[in-house]
């Protein structure tokens, strides 16, 4: 099992900067795992924003690739998300989540997941 706490959001302006955070307490002997953000903003969708794995791979959304960095501590016990140059259209609810194997295709219905920070980008 997986408890994630996430902090660090607020409001900004354009072309602000925000550290996300999440404290996980995992309790598995699983040497796999993949962790990740993802975001979802009223009316739409759930995106996966950015993801890293056991092995240090990550990978990023199309739309914050450059500005967006995924990253962990080296005790893994905390995972961030550095943002710059936020954007309006970076607006969302912002969740942590996690899976005992290797980042699947999709994560409906697997996973442990956060309670969410929210994330508001002003023009």
């Amino acid at each position: 099992q997986v408890q994630l706490v996430e902090s660090g959001g607020g409001s900004v302006q354009a072309g602000g900067s925000l550290r996300l955070s999440c404290a996980a307490s995992r309790y598995s002997a699983s040497t796999m795992y993949c962790m990740g953000w993802f975001r979802q903003a009223p009316g739409k969708e759930r995106e996966g924003v950015a993801f890293i794995d056991s092995t240090g791979r990550t990978s990023y959304a199309d739309s914050v690739k450059g500005r967006f960095t995924i990253s962990q501590d080296n005790a893994k016990t905390m995972l961030y998300l550095q943002m710059y140059s936020l954007k309006p259209e970076d607006t969302a609810m912002y969740y942590c989540a996690c899976t005992w194997r290797d980042c699947p295709g999709s994560w409906r219905g697997v996973g442990y997941w956060g309670q969410g920070t929210q994330v508001n980008v002003s023009s």
